[in-house]
C-alpha cells in the first residue's frame, strides 16, 4: 500500500471537506440563490465542470442517485452560471479558513508554503480519465494563499477520488455495493450515507444481498473475510493511484507539506464540523489529528 498517499489524504481530507460542512460554503450558496443544501453542494462540487448535465454529475460523482442530482441539476445554473459559484467558493473558504485557523496563520509565511507546495503536487496529478481532478486542475492559481491551497487540495482530492471510482468500476463494485461495504467496515454510517444518496430502502437491501451472493458480508451484515480482502484490495489500488503528485513532490518536501497541513487537519478535527459517520469515511487517524 502506498503509505505516503494515505498518510497525505488524511490531512489534506479535512481541509477541503470545509466546502461540504462551513457554515461559511452554506451562506455563499444561499446568496447565490441556490435552494438548499443540496443545490449548493452540487453546485459548488460541480462548478469546474461548466454547466453541465445531471447524468454527467450523477457518473463522476458516482454514489448519488440520479434523482437526488436531477432535483439540484441543471437548476442550479439558472441561479448563477459556474463562474460565479466558483468565485463565491473561493470566498467562502478564504473567510471559513480564516475563521477556524486564525487570521494569523492564513496570512503566516508556513500558509503560503502549505499552499505552493499543494499547488506544486496537485499540477503534477495525472488527470488522464479523471474529469473531476482535471477540470480542478485546469482553473486558474488564485492569489490568496487560503484560495490556493483549498483549491490544490481540492484538486488532489478530487484526483484520488476519481482514481477511487476507477478501482471500484474495474472490480465490478457499484455505488450501493460501496457505500453498503464503507458502512459494514466501520468508516461511515450506512443509514445516513443511504438518506443522503437519496437511495430507497430495498435499493440498500438488493445492494446487501448481492455482496452476501458475491461471499463479501454475512448473514448478519458484517464483512466475510473475502469482504474484509476485497474492500483492503480497493483501498490498496486507490493508494496506488494517488502516489505520483506525491513522487513528483518528492519525499522532503512532502514531509514538509504533511508537517505544515497537520495542524490545519487537527484544527478541522477539533471543530465539531465533520459529523460522526460522515460520508467521508474519513477517521482523522491519531498521527494527523493529535
Amino acid at each position: 500500500m502506498d503509505a505516503t498517499a494515505r498518510d497525505m489524504w488524511e490531512r489534506f481530507e479535512p481541509v477541503h471537506d470545509l466546502v461540504y460542512f462551513a457554515p461559511e460554503a452554506r451562506r455563499a450558496a444561499d446568496g447565490l440563490g441556490m435552494r438548499g443544501y443540496w443545490m449548493g453542494y452540487f453546485a459548488l462540487r460541480a462548478a469546474p465542470l461548466g454547466p453541465v448535465a445531471p447524468c454527467v454529475v450523477t457518473s463522476s460523482f458516482y454514489v448519488f442517485h440520479p434523482a437526488r442530482v436531477a432535483r439540484a441539476l441543471p437548476d442550479a445554473w439558472e441561479y448563477a452560471a459556474p463562474a460565479e459559484v466558483l468565485a463565491a467558493r473561493g470566498e467562502a473558504m478564504d473567510a471559513a479558513m480564516t475563521r477556524l485557523f486564525g487570521a494569523e496563520v492564513a496570512r503566516s509565511a508556513e500558509f503560503a508554503e502549505a499552499a505552493d507546495l499543494a499547488w506544486e503536487a496537485a499540477a503534477a496529478a495525472d488527470t488522464t480519465g479523471r474529469v473531476l481532478a482535471a477540470a480542478n486542475q485546469a482553473l486558474e492559481r488564485p492569489g490568496r494563499a487560503t484560495a490556493r491551497l483549498w483549491q490544490a487540495v481540492t484538486t488532489l482530492r478530487e484526483h484520488r477520488g476519481d482514481g477511487h471510482v476507477a478501482v471500484l468500476v474495474s472490480l465490478g463494485i457499484g455505488p450501493l455495493e460501496a457505500m453498503v461495504l464503507k458502512a459494514a467496515a466501520g468508516e461511515s454510517d450506512g443509514p445516513f450515507l443511504r438518506e443522503t444518496r437519496k437511495w430507497e430502502p430495498e435499493d440498500w437491501t438488493a445492494a446487501e444481498h448481492a455482496l452476501r451472493e458475491r461471499g463479501f458480508l454475512a448473514a448478519d451484515g458484517s464483512p466475510t473475510p473475502a469482504g474484509v480482502a476485497g474492500r483492503a484490495l480497493v483501498e490498496r489500488r486507490t493508494d496506488e493511484a494517488a502516489g505520483r503528485p506525491w513522487r513528483a513532490l518528492g519525499a522532503e518536501r512532502t514531509a514538509r507539506l504533511a508537517g505544515l497541513l497537520e495542524p490545519l487537519a487537527r484544527a478541522v478535527g477539533e471543530s465539531g464540523l465533520l459529523p460522526p459517520g460522515n460520508p467521508v469515511g474519513l477517521t482523522l487517524r491519531p498521527s494527523a489529528a493529535r
